[in-house]
């Protein structure tokens, strides 16, 4: 067995079928202990996807539980798939561990509904926006490790593209666009992205106001995924100051729901959104003295 791997989708997927197998057959982890020479840690571990079962591992685990050829063949596809290197794989040195199993997650989800607080979303960032952002809130990491984790993101939006594309769902509070991050010129490229996702037909992108009030979202930024497969649970990534993990269970996640829903209510329509985000836009480019683009450059300017 070796050390604790990154959680993948099928990782997670062969952990849960494992327990039900176990479960089924009527048997403690110390009764396939005892029958099978596995240490009942290991076993927990196995089953709570924080370890990868070697091949004979698994075989003897099967073998004890009586399983039928198919799902023999299917646990060990499972094995096979998880034992590939997940969509973080190049940048596990460079991000933590619950961030590296968040990037595989995301790879496979059918959906993501998100809400973010004071930056703009990372799927969504361009890279020098995430350079500064990320320059800022983590000032002692080095030039290369920083431009490692921008890149991470520039890669994750690869997922809006490939053939199946991620259905992403954001809300976004007000202070996102409204932050100078990185300086005018870093800001407007990053507020021209943003207008361009919105035309994406599978993303939709609310702001809430500032003259919302107060909100369910205070708390900090979480994304709910949810994937193709049936079998694999909903998951929650939630991030704060000082933590991010992820979260599973059905309670939990329906309390996320119920907030995203919450959220979005409040949230201004998608196309009055891309009209505040593309007012914010025109009003950092006449103070920033950057040049317009040609069709704000024509527009005439309101007066007072």
């Amino acid at each position: 067995m070796a050390g604790k791997p990154t959680l993948t989708v099928r990782l997670r997927r062969l952990a849960a079928m494992l327990r039900e197998l176990r479960e089924a057959a009527g048997l403690s982890k110390e009764d396939v202990s005892a029958r099978t020479g596995i240490n009942v840690t290991t076993l927990y571990r196995i089953e709570m996807a924080q370890a990868r079962p070697q091949r004979r591992t698994l075989g003897a685990m099967l073998d004890l539980y009586e399983v039928p050829e198919k799902t023999r063949e299917e646990a060990i596809s499972l094995l096979t798939d998880a034992l590939k290197p997940g969509m973080s794989q190049p940048y596990e040195g460079a991000v933590s561990e619950i961030y590296a199993s968040y990037i595989n997650f995301e790879a496979e989800a059918l959906s993501a509904r998100q809400y973010q607080t004071s930056t703009v979303p990372g799927l969504l960032q361009t890279f020098q926006y995430a350079i500064a952002v990320i320059d800022t809130s983590m000032p002692r990491l080095d030039s290369p490790t920083m431009e490692n984790r921008a890149q991470a993101r520039m890669d994750r939006a690869n997922n809006l593209t490939k053939d199946e594309p991620l259905e992403l769902w954001v809300v976004m509070d007000e202070a996102a666009i409204r932050r100078v991050v990185g300086g005018p010129a870093t800001m407007v490229e990053q507020l021209n992205r943003l207008l361009d996702d919105t035309k994406r037909k599978n993303v939709i992108l609310q702001i809430l106001p500032f003259d919302a009030g107060a909100h369910p979202g205070m708390a900090g930024s979480f994304t709910l995924l949810d994937f193709r497969n049936p079998v694999d649970p909903e998951v929650v990534y939630v991030e704060s100051m000082s933590l991010h993990h992820l979260v599973e269970g059905h309670s939990e996640i329906r309390r996320f729901g119920v907030i995203f829903d919450q959220l979005r209510a409040m949230a201004l329509s998608p196309r009055d959104s891309a009209r505040l985000i593309t007012e914010v836009r025109d009003e950092l480019l006449a103070g920033s003295g950057l040049p317009m683009p040609p069709a704000v450059a024509g527009r005439p300017r309101k007066t007072s």
